[in-house]
């Protein structure tokens, strides 16, 4: 598509079902009551001028440059602020207002820089445009006497730059920081000429203060007083592509602005029903490892991970690891080849590797990074409500009474859908969170939670009952909707088990640590505060029983009727763009694309019909499995997709030694990342700007990928995963991922309906999309549940056998940060690490002052498994007896100390749960220095600088 701004309204969409009609300069319009004059020009294609008004904020009213007549009525009322009535009759270009604008615009231009021609703004500049729409040619007023142009520009944030010199304090950065992103960073500091914005304190700069970086305010800038750096650097875009971002699971929508081949600037898409227009520093911004140095675009191999790598063209890679994996199944069998599919790559690409590895390599051997984080929302929403996915829109918190927050960190992990969640909260929705941690939302601007319930971790399911023995034993459970709704007898079963009095929050007390007293609040909030929504994460599928925690929050949604329409149900928070796609595709050894089991015969016969093959009946192994099988001897050979095992699994040591045994290694991404330290092959992967096909994020929503440059590395994810295949005899001839998709629609119930045709047209849709439901499903169990009564699950707390002691007293619990991204591949390679540079031990000051460590020292975190150092910080937002970390920098491998416990359903690793004991430290661990060793010989590359010259190392 060409370049052309988005079409801006002034003011937010009116929501109203009554219609008004009125006459706007001698046209007749009718548009919804609530509606604001101005918006209502712009439907019928009018323009009235403005400068602080914007569609995705409410009215302001400040610029005084968007005056109308209306018949009847005193004055020259701002067309933003006032409302339409019926029969009204506004002009909108009279002399009078000519006369009104035109000297406001005088004001503020004779304050203004005039490098119009030499500013990189310069032709996308609104204050530029309305100063022409007023026919302004001359300023009366001079230039001389006080004024802000030579205000310092602000250059300390890595993406943008502030000009106070051509700020105009419009308000719209301000309101944007508050209204739409939730941060309240900014303000205006002092009155009438001497108010500017500032950032936080008057001593901070952009960079120190508390913005999060997310872009809103640049945004909504209508100079260049807040403008992206690349602008300025590169020029202004000439065309623009609509995508998808690649990172977290909002699977927010973008405009990709271009100019040439150059990517200029990513600008949320403000008609993107995922994210509203808004954005996080990820997606906005991060988009520069792309073109880092460290990428990977020729293809190369080795014979022995002792050797350095040798750069070969893709018709010799692909020979070499096609003859490997052949000679491996000739002499070992099937059983001995499998794969990792990528929750980062397509829906299509995805559905391609498992394909590949069931039906080429002949076995079910295919697994994924999803399993390792969200197999327990699988399995256990499967079992209660009969689909393995969430149940609403993102929209639908807005119609929320009652968050109910459970492991997660929205703010850092899922930022753009917690801010819609902080909008919400604004309004007067109530908040319970149940972490460990006090996170943001525990208590930010504007926001504080009505419960915050910091239990021991590892106590999930504990709490999870014990509330449910207080809507039961209170007579606070929806007995309608459960006779209506669901399975009466397993619901029965079900409350007599939470109604003991053991399962009290008063008996459980002393094993979750949570007081009484606040759990029996939030159990009562939950229950009767109105429509009430469960959202979780990691910090719920991450344990030894992830499954039971999952149907605990199943069993709590319906004993209290909160499923089947807007503002309820249970919504887990993807980790990764695709997680949910990856899923949806068919990445577990025992699963087919769409959750349909290899036991079942009719479902097998459907794809060895579509495919012309004979499918192992069997289900393969898991990621673990096949680690195991490799140190027996009986595993040898793995293909992996965009995924970086040795950094992102548990227990690093033996996910490396299980590497090492294998004889061939094939990683396809787009770095040498950890796992490639052991690799023979590496292909080299594309970004998602370099490619076209689907993501599927957390609310079930489909979304197309558009390529937006040539790839680097000469193809796409999918067409190197088909080389793969050809070169081992199969006959692929996709020509692009729509095909892919036909097949996936053919083969699978949920996409039945789903086409590229279909998503061009729409934008997006919600699986289930077929015969019954064509328009998708926004709202998932309206009627009924997908299995149709729904089921209660008995759910007894069993405690995990990770157990602390006198050699490991402290109990490690990890997550994210809203600066890095999982493994930090993508993230570290850009201006990100200005924010997060490194992995911190958060301690609280009890534990630390117990231990002689101060806030910035160096500590050794050892456990069962491992240790490793990295420096702490000292913070009362963990409790005593609880540290924490992310796992983003390989310097640290974080999951060197996590153990091999995992979810008794699903082997989702307990990453959360792991007993430690902190001690100070005065450097890297011998096994840290081993493994730069390590990585540092493995990343050669013969021909650079030198015969055998050496890859920078990745951290």
């Amino acid at each position: 598509m060409g370049y052309e701004h988005q079409k801006d309204f002034g003011t937010p969409k009116a929501k109203s079902d009554t219609m008004v009609s009125l006459t706007i300069d001698g046209r007749a319009v009718t548009v919804p009551a609530g509606t604001s004059v101005m918006r209502a020009a712009r439907e019928i294609g009018g323009d009235i001028p403005s400068l602080c008004a914007t569609d995705n904020m409410e009215a302001f009213g400040s610029c005084r440059m968007c005056l109308v007549e209306i018949d009847g009525m005193r004055g020259t009322p701002a067309s933003c602020t006032t409302p339409v009535q019926t029969d009204m009759v506004v002009k909108t270009q009279t002399p009078r207002l000519e006369k009104l604008r035109r000297g406001v615009m005088e004001l503020y231009i004779s304050d203004h820089p005039l490098d119009c021609l030499t500013c990189s703004a310069n032709n996308d500049c609104e204050l530029q445009d309305r100063a022409a729409d007023v026919g302004l040619r001359d300023v009366r007023y001079g230039y001389e006497g006080a004024n802000h142009l030579v205000a310092p520009t602000d250059n300390s944030n890595p993406y943008f730059q502030f000009e106070p010199s051509k700020c105009i304090v419009c308000s719209r950065c301000v309101r944007a920081c508050a209204d739409v992103q939730g941060t309240f960073a900014l303000t205006v500091d002092g009155r009438g000429f001497a108010s500017m914005i500032s950032a936080s304190q008057a001593e901070d700069n952009f960079l120190s203060s508390e913005c999060v970086s997310c872009g809103a305010c640049v945004q909504a800038c209508p100079t260049a007083s807040l403008q992206e750096k690349s602008v300025k650097a590169i020029g202004l875009p000439e065309r623009a592509v609509v995508t998808t971002c690649a990172y977290c699971g909002v699977g927010c929508t973008f405009r990709a602005e271009m100019r040439g081949e150059q990517l200029v600037r990513m600008v949320p898409y403000k008609d993107g029903k995922a994210n509203r227009g808004h954005s996080c520093v990820k997606g906005r911004f991060a988009y520069g490892y792309a073109n880092h140095k460290d990428r990977i675009t020729s293809p190369m191999i080795r014979d022995s991970i002792k050797d350095p790598w040798r750069e070969v063209t893709w018709e010799e890679a692909l020979g070499f690891a096609s003859g490997k994996i052949q000679a491996i199944k000739e002499q070992h069998g099937a059983m001995a080849l499998g794969g990792i599919t990528s929750s980062r790559c397509t829906n299509e690409e995805t559905f391609l590797v498992q394909k590949l590895i069931r039906s080429v390599f002949g076995a079910n051997n295919v697994d994924t990074c999803a399993r390792v984080c969200h197999s327990p929302t699988g399995y256990g929403l499967k079992t209660t409500f009969g689909t393995s996915a969430g149940t609403q829109d993102f929209d639908s918190v807005m119609d929320t009474d009652v968050v109910l927050l459970i492991g997660a960190n929205p703010t850092d992990g899922h930022p753009v859908f917690a801010s819609r969640m902080k909008q919400r909260l604004r309004q007067g929705a109530k908040l319970i969170v149940i972490d460990p941690r006090r996170i943001d939302l525990v208590r930010s601007a504007h926001i504080e939670a009505a419960h915050h319930l910091p239990l021991q971790p590892g106590t999930n399911v504990a709490v999870l009952t014990a509330m449910a023995h207080v809507i039961v034993t209170e007579g606070l459970a929806n007995e309608a909707f459960i006779n209506e709704r669901c399975d009466t007898d397993a619901y029965a079963e079900w409350a007599a088990f939470v109604s003991d009095a053991k399962h009290s929050p008063e008996t459980l007390e002393p094993v979750t640590r949570v007081p009484a007293d606040e759990l029996r609040g939030a159990a009562r909030l939950y229950a009767t505060g109105g429509n009430a929504a469960i959202y979780y994460g990691l910090g719920v599928t991450e344990h030894s029983q992830g499954s039971s925690t999952v149907m605990a929050i199943a069993n709590l949604a319906m004993a209290t009727g909160n499923i089947g329409r807007p503002g309820v149900g249970v919504n887990p928070l993807r980790g990764q763009n695709n997680v949910q796609g990856a899923c949806d595709m068919g990445s577990f050894p025992h699963e087919l694309p769409g959750y349909r089991h290899l036991s079942d015969g009719a479902t097998r016969e459907l794809f060895e019909k579509d495919w012309g093959v004979s499918l192992d009946p069997n289900p393969g192994l898991r990621i673990n499995n096949m680690l195991d099988a490799a140190v027996d001897g009986s595993f040898k050979a793995i293909y992996i997709q965009g995924e970086d095992i040795l950094q992102s699994d548990p227990n690093t040591q033996h996910v490396a030694a299980g590497l090492e045994a294998m004889e061939c290694v094939i990683v396809h991404d787009l770095f040498l990342n950890e796992t490639a330290n052991y690799a023979h092959v590496f292909l080299p992967g594309s970004t998602f700007l370099e490619k076209n096909g689907t993501f599927t994020n957390a609310e079930r929503r489909i979304q197309p990928v558009r390529r937006v440059m040539d790839p680097a590395n000469g193809y796409e994810d999918w067409e190197v995963t088909q080389l793969l295949a050809n070169a081992l005899g199969a006959q692929w001839h996709y020509t692009h991922p729509s095909q892919i998709l036909d097949e996936i629609a053919r083969l699978t119930p949920s996409f039945a309906g789903v086409s590229w045709a279909m998503l061009e047209e729409r934008g997006s849709i919600q699986w289930p999309v077929n015969e019954k439901f064509p328009e998708g499903s926004p709202v998932m169990h309206v009627e009924e549940f997908v299995r149709g009564k729904g089921m209660f699950v008995v759910t007894d707390y069993v405690p995990t056998d990770e157990k602390t002691g006198p050699r490991y007293p402290l109990l490690l619990t990890t997550g994210r940060i809203l600066s890095q991204y999982n493994v930090g591949a993508q993230t570290r390679r850009t201006a990100n690490t200005v924010w997060h540079a490194e992995d911190m031990l958060e301690m609280h000051p009890t534990d630390a002052e117990n231990r002689g460590l101060n806030d910035g020292d160096w500590a050794r975190l050892a456990s069962r498994t491992g240790e490793t150092t990295l420096r702490v910080t000292v913070t009362d937002r963990v409790a005593p007896g609880v540290v924490y970390t992310t796992f983003h920098h390989p310097a640290t491998q974080a999951n060197v100390v996590t153990t091999d416990f995992s979810d008794w359903a699903t082997n989702c690793p307990e990453y959360k749960v792991t007993a430690v004991q902190v001690m100070p430290s005065n450097g890297p661990t011998d096994w840290q220095e081993d493994y730069r060793e390590q990585a540092e010989r493995s990343r050669r590359i013969a021909g650079e600088m030198g015969a055998e010259g050496m890859m920078e190392p990745a951290e």
